[in-house]
C-alpha cells in the first residue's frame, strides 16, 4: 500500500483581508461574515459551485483548491473584477476600518488533497507565499490606497492563461519579485489592480543616465597653465609655471 495518495493538479487561490487585525473583535466577527458572504457571490458569478472548493480557512481569509473542472481562464480573468464589483458596493460609505479590501493569489500545480492538517503540496506553499509578499501588501497599502483588490499571479499563470486569452490586458500587470527572505522564497510574480496600471511605476521609472565626462576646455592663447613641471633659466615664470602661447611643449 502506497505510503500516500497521487497528487492531483489544480489551480490554488489564497485570499486575505487586509488590516484584520486591527479591527475590534465586533469587526472581526462581522467581517468575517461579510468576507464568507461576497466570496460565494463571486463565486456563483463565476459558475465554480461554493461548496466543491476545497476550503481551509483563516480568520481573515481562506485558501481554496478549486475543482477539476474550473475554468483558470474564467478565475483568473474574471475574479478579481467580480470581487471589485461587489467591494465597492459592499465598502460604499463605510468608515475606514470597516472596510474590506482583499489581496488574492492564483497558482496551479500538483496538490495532495488527503493531507492530514491541510494541502501538501509546493503549489500550496507558492500561493501563500505570493498572498503574504511585501510587494502584494504594498499595492494595497501604499500605491493603491483607494483600490478595493488586488491580484497576484505566478509567472507560470501570467504566462499561460493571461498573456494567452487577455481577458485582462498582459500590459497592465506589472512584473514584479514576490520576495519573504526569512522563508527563503523568492519568485517572479505579476501584479493587477482593477481600474489601475500596475506597470505604470516601471515606465515612469526614467533609465539611469550615466554622465558624459565633460570635454577638456581649450586653452586661449597667453594662458597661463600650472603644470607639475620643472622649468629653468629663462622658462621660469613664477613658482615653476610656464606660459606659452597656443601649444603644448
Amino acid at each position: 500500500m502506497p505510503e500516500f495518495s497521487d497528487p492531483k493538479r489544480r489551480v490554488v487561490v489564497s485570499v486575505d483581508m487586509e488590516s484584520y487585525s486591527r479591527r475590534s473583535n465586533a469587526l472581526q466577527y462581522r467581517a468575517q461574515q461579510d468576507f464568507r458572504r461576497i466570496m460565494d457571490e463571486a463565486s456563483a458569478e463565476l459558475g465554480v459551485h461554493r461548496p466543491a472548493w476545497l476550503q481551509q480557512q483563516a480568520g481573515d481569509g481562506e485558501l481554496a483548491i478549486l475543482p477539476p473542472d474550473a475554468s483558470e481562464r474564467a478565475l483568473v480573468g474574471n475574479l478579481t473584477p467580480t470581487l471589485d464589483r461587489l467591494l465597492r458596493q459592499y465598502n460604499m460609505g463605510r468608515s475606514e476600518e470597516g472596510r474590506i479590501r482583499l489581496r488574492v493569489a492564483v497558482h496551479q500545480g500538483l496538490v495532495h488533497l488527503d493531507g492530514a492538517n491541510g494541502f501538501p503540496g509546493d503549489a500550496v506553499v507558492t500561493a501563500c507565499r505570493l498572498i503574504d509578499s511585501p510587494v502584494l501588501k504594498d499595492a494595497l497599502k501604499r500605491r493603491f490606497p483607494r483600490a478595493n483588490v488586488a491580484l497576484m499571479v505566478s509567472d507560470q499563470m501570467y504566462t499561460d492563461v493571461v498573456c494567452h486569452y487577455q481577458d485582462l490586458r498582459p500590459d497592465l500587470f506589472q512584473k514584479v519579485q514576490a520576495e519573504l527572505q526569512d522563508k527563503g522564497f523568492s519568485q517572479p510574480a505579476w501584479l493587477y489592480v482593477p481600474h489601475e496600471n500596475a506597470a505604470e511605476e516601471d515606465a515612469a521609472q526614467p533609465a539611469p543616465v550615466t554622465p558624459s565626462p565633460r570635454p577638456a576646455a581649450a586653452e586661449p592663447p597667453g594662458t597661463q597653465v600650472f603644470r607639475d613641471i620643472q622649468a629653468y633659466g629663462p622658462t621660469v615664470f613664477g613658482n615653476h609655471n610656464t606660459q606659452h602661447n597656443g601649444e603644448h611643449r
